[in-house]
């Protein structure tokens, strides 16, 4: 009995099949982002007599151009910038200088301490709020900066990502640096830390991300408008707006609060692979 291979036809018409379903999905997920773009787009009159609307002509940038009018938006903007690169800025520097002695250094209680940092990806946000929340208001850190960064800096998955990404590196070019006399630190900065670019990255973004999206602590930590960041923002617009005249203007907040985000994730999206594979190698 002779076995026939599979047709180039048979091939690709699974081909298409899969890239039809992918294109589906993608659509699928996308749905959402559309609608929201397509409400930002209609008068908020349009909108109050029905949003099957948003389907059809006229369109209008006024409700953008509401938002340019408004301070309170570029003030929750601004905070949500420096809050975003803060923290990310932070854990960059923290995670790798963690992960480097994780990876590299030989020291008493290392294994129990690792232990311990992978303990800190399994326990929830939600389980240390209150005590978080009691600190940070013995401590007079509610309604600052400070209160809305630090609390972000305690980043397991950076420490273990980047112990795993520097437990991957050769040791050789560690040992060929050590023997043209360099230092530990030179090695670290000058060898190790250019090699994690990709991991740098990747962390970055999910960082930045992820901070930028944070709703949960800066709900509890702002209690002043003036330190709102932008999640926390478009939210308390949403009790102003969305039930009356303004759900226009309220869609139009959120794809200028996706904006940056989009952004910086379009630009920085091929770090993503590369961090990952390496770091799981």
């Amino acid at each position: 009995m002779t076995l026939r291979a599979p047709s180039a036809g048979a091939g690709a018409g699974r081909n298409w099949a899969l890239l039809a379903l992918l294109a589906l999905a993608s659509l699928a997920m996308a749905a959402p982002l559309l609608w929201t773009l397509l409400l930002s787009l209609k008068s908020n009159g349009d909108l109050l007599r029905s949003t099957r609307s948003a389907f059809s002509p006229p369109y209008t940038l006024q409700n953008y151009s509401d938002i340019l009018g408004h301070s309170a938006v570029f003030g929750w903007l601004l905070n949500s910038t420096i809050v975003s690169l803060a923290v990310t800025l932070g854990v960059l520097a923290l995670s790798s200088l963690a992960g480097y002695g994780f990876a590299r250094l030989r020291f008493p209680g290392r294994a129990v301490l690792f232990i311990v940092l992978l303990f800190g990806l399994a326990i929830p946000e939600q389980s240390v709020i209150i005590a978080r929340h009691q600190m940070f208001s013995a401590l007079n850190l509610h309604n600052t900066y400070r209160g809305l960064i630090l609390p972000g800096l305690a980043a397991p998955f950076g420490v273990f990502l980047m112990t795993q990404y520097f437990r991957a590196t050769p040791r050789e070019l560690e040992e060929a640096a050590t023997l043209d006399g360099a230092s530990r630190f030179k090695i670290f900065w000058r060898i190790l830390l250019p090699l994690s670019l990709p991991a740098q990255a990747t962390l970055g973004i999910f960082t930045f991300l992820s901070t930028w999206n944070d709703y949960w602590w800066p709900l509890i930590s702002a209690t002043d408008s003036d330190m709102y960041t932008l999640t926390v923002g478009v939210a308390s617009s949403q009790m102003n707006f969305a039930q009356t005249n303004g759900l226009g203007y309220l869609m139009a907040q959120a794809v200028f609060a996706s904006a940056p985000i989009l952004i910086v994730y379009v630009i920085f999206q091929r770090y993503i692979v590369a961090g990952v594979s390496r770091a799981a190698t």
